[in-house]
């Protein structure tokens, strides 16, 4: 008489995920005639692959988010949790990270193809969900910051420009002619800086832009994001299978800061000094962190089908953003926030 092993969980990674996003479920003694069943939080998962010690799933829609369990049919012991992102926000276009400002509303683009302008540019996600219109007409938005007296700025990759948005939606443009203008970001010494993806940092003080140093031309944006340290950190997709992250001082020294990545772009870090990059490679999409000083390798916390970009919460939590919707995650992490 054959004897059958009950099956066990022994761990689940990553820990975070949004829909799409590819877990991987270690135990032992999973059966492969027949598959088991999984479900997240009671909905079954598809199960791309599986061996005895190893079930691959994909996080599907519709969760309701927050701490689901994670069960496989036939497996005893402690039951797995996964954190999910729930849908905060969706039918936008995303090309880099969203923006909190230090009441924790949070701001989201709608991007368009190049050259497209959509009724509405910018929306404004209040505290409680509800979202709000909030700049019209303007062409290709593309990248978000606040400056030190948390005013809201925003580029556009369509004609080389950055503009100043007021709370009632008025824009002012404060700077022009900066090439093909995406990742925006406030520096310590309180001036802006712009990524134009043709292969320049640009300092911008007066409404007059000054170069900072030149990188190697990225075929989707520049992201750009400053750490504790008073540098600043840059991401450039290339057509390269694997991409860097630069580290860049405010005299324009540059370094590789790592290279671990296939496609980094949104970028942030955590009050601790730790950055959190979004890698959006096709097939493997996900939130990496980089412990602070880039020692070791980048530790994946999410998987997602496409991230390309990561806000905190100055009230605590976090946003992921994909191409076309936001996702909120409640996390003990604590986010360094400029302004």
């Amino acid at each position: 008489m054959t004897t059958v092993s009950p099956s066990s969980i022994s761990a689940v990674q990553p820990l975070w995920a949004i829909e799409g996003g590819r877990i991987n479920i270690h135990g032992a003694d999973f059966s492969l005639d027949p598959l088991p069943e999984v479900t997240l939080g009671g909905e079954t998962a598809h199960i791309a692959f599986a061996s005895p010690r190893l079930l691959s799933i994909t996080v599907p829609p519709g969760l309701d988010g927050g701490r689901v369990p994670v069960r496989v049919s036939g497996a005893l012991g402690a039951t797995a949790y996964l954190d999910v992102g729930a849908p905060l926000a969706t039918g936008l276009h995303q090309v880099d990270s969203p923006a909190f400002d230090a009441e924790g509303n949070l701001y989201v683009t709608f991007s368009g193809t190049r050259g497209q302008q959509a009724p509405v540019a910018i929306y404004v996600v209040r505290p409680g969900g509800a979202r709000e219109p909030l700049v019209e007409n303007l062409p290709n938005p593309t990248s978000l910051a606040f400056d030190p007296a948390g005013r809201l700025y925003v580029s556009s990759r369509f004609d080389g420009t950055v503009h100043r948005v007021g709370k009632d939606g008025s824009v002012v443009t404060v700077a022009t002619e900066l090439g093909v203008a995406c990742g925006i970001a406030f520096g310590p010494d309180g001036n802006l800086y712009v990524g134009d993806r043709s292969g320049s940092i640009l300092r911008v003080h007066g409404g007059k832009s000054a170069l900072v140093t030149s990188l190697p031309p990225s075929v989707a944006a520049f992201h750009l994001a400053f750490g504790p340290d008073q540098h600043l950190y840059v991401a450039a997709p290339t057509l390269s299978a694997r991409d860097s992250i630069y580290r860049i001082s405010l005299d324009g020294d540059v370094e590789v800061f790592s290279t671990a990545f296939g496609r980094p772009q949104g970028l942030a870090f955590d009050v601790d000094g730790n950055l959190y990059v979004a890698d959006a490679l096709a097939g493997d999409s996900g939130i990496y962190r980089l412990r602070a000083g880039g020692s070791g390798e980048p530790e994946l916390l999410l998987s997602g089908g496409t991230v390309v970009g990561i806000a905190f919460d100055p009230g605590g939590g976090v946003v992921l953003a994909s191409p076309d919707t936001v996702y909120r995650l409640d996390v003990s992490i604590r986010g360094l926030i400029y302004g």
